[in-house]
């Protein structure tokens, strides 16, 4: 199953390993167990991001073995390396780490993400739950032992994306790669605890101002909510701390989609979306330059929040007049 990623790890010696950015639980976790992986077979690494670890998932690396990108500390690495993306098939995904692309010896990509058409560069891309999953999988291909810092790492990575094993992709797959996580030391209530409540009071504030504003479209099927960077000024929350608010309106039986449009600090707007399944949020994103899963996708947005939300209403009308 493995053949193509194992023979690209013998045609080289020295790896960088990214993500997309801002990375999330999955693709640190992914990260993690790759280089677990890589030191198994005796090959050089380093996990460079383009952006900082957001603070909700500094506890997956105490080891502080993921590094930000900077051009004078890492400058020469590109061409003596092969460049391994996880979590993510797409290079314009993984911010500044993408001018590095065409500098670096060869490019692999490992994600279980719906495939995006615009994304052509090889590697495996499974129908795993999350990465992580397929990861815990690469590792007992190799014979890598992963410590307990590296499976609780996994387990985050597996429990985010798989929205604690309730999302429609987990099966007996996930299950199995969990359960190996947890034979190796994982303590399943201390990842819920460093996800799940870990909160600043700052974000729930947040989450009361942005929840207030929710509107509802298409006969009740959509709910929409925006987040603007005045917000976080008044609430002194941090951009991240909104991270899961797409996934409230879904507690509605009624709520199809959700759509959260958020304005970041510096005025650049991006879009989550969420679905309970029936409706391909992916092929949404798709249609503004993103992508995702059927249930769990996102955009950047080159316009403004208005007229963001506007069109990302239209096209999701659209899907689900047709569902």
């Amino acid at each position: 199953m493995f053949e193509k990623l194992f023979a690209f790890l013998e045609r080289h010696q020295s790896f960088i390993l990214t993500t997309h950015d801002p990375a999330d639980a999955d693709g640190l976790g992914a990260e993690i167990v790759f280089a677990s992986v890589l030191q198994r077979m005796g090959k050089q690494f380093r996990i460079i991001n383009a952006g900082p670890i957001p603070e909700t998932f500094e506890f997956m690396d105490p080891a502080r073995i993921v590094e930000q990108w900077d051009q004078a500390k890492h400058g020469a690495l590109p061409e003596r390396s092969a460049l391994v993306m996880l979590d993510t098939a797409d290079e314009y995904l993984i911010g500044g780490m993408k001018a590095i692309t065409g500098r670096v010896k060869e490019v692999f990509v490992i994600d279980h993400h719906e495939p995006n058409p615009h994304a052509v560069l090889p590697g495996i891309i499974d129908h795993a739950a999350s990465t992580c999953e397929l990861l815990v999988e690469i590792a007992e291909a190799a014979g890598a032992s992963l410590n307990e810092a590296c499976a609780s790492a996994a387990y985050a990575g597996i429990v985010y994306d798989t929205g604690f094993f309730a999302y429609s992709k987990t099966n007996i797959r996930t299950f199995r790669a969990a359960l190996k996580l947890v034979s190796l030391g994982v303590a399943p209530y201390r990842i819920y605890q460093e996800l799940n409540e870990n909160a600043s009071m700052a974000a729930l504030l947040l989450q009361k101002k942005v929840l207030s504003g929710m509107t509802i479209h298409n006969y009740g099927k959509v709910a929409a909510q925006v987040l603007r960077k005045e917000d976080l000024e008044a609430t002194g929350a941090r951009f991240e701390d909104a991270e899961t608010f797409v996934n409230v309106p879904l507690k509605a039986r009624e709520i199809a989609v959700s759509v959260l449009v958020k304005e970041m600090p510096d005025g650049k707007v991006r879009c989550s979306l969420r679905s309970k399944g029936w409706v391909n949020v992916s092929q949404i994103a798709q249609n503004f330059g993103g992508g995702g899963h059927v249930s769990a996708a996102g955009f950047r947005s080159s316009l403004g929040v208005e007229e963001t939300l506007k069109q990302v209403l239209a096209k999701t009308a659209e899907y689900v007049n047709r569902s």
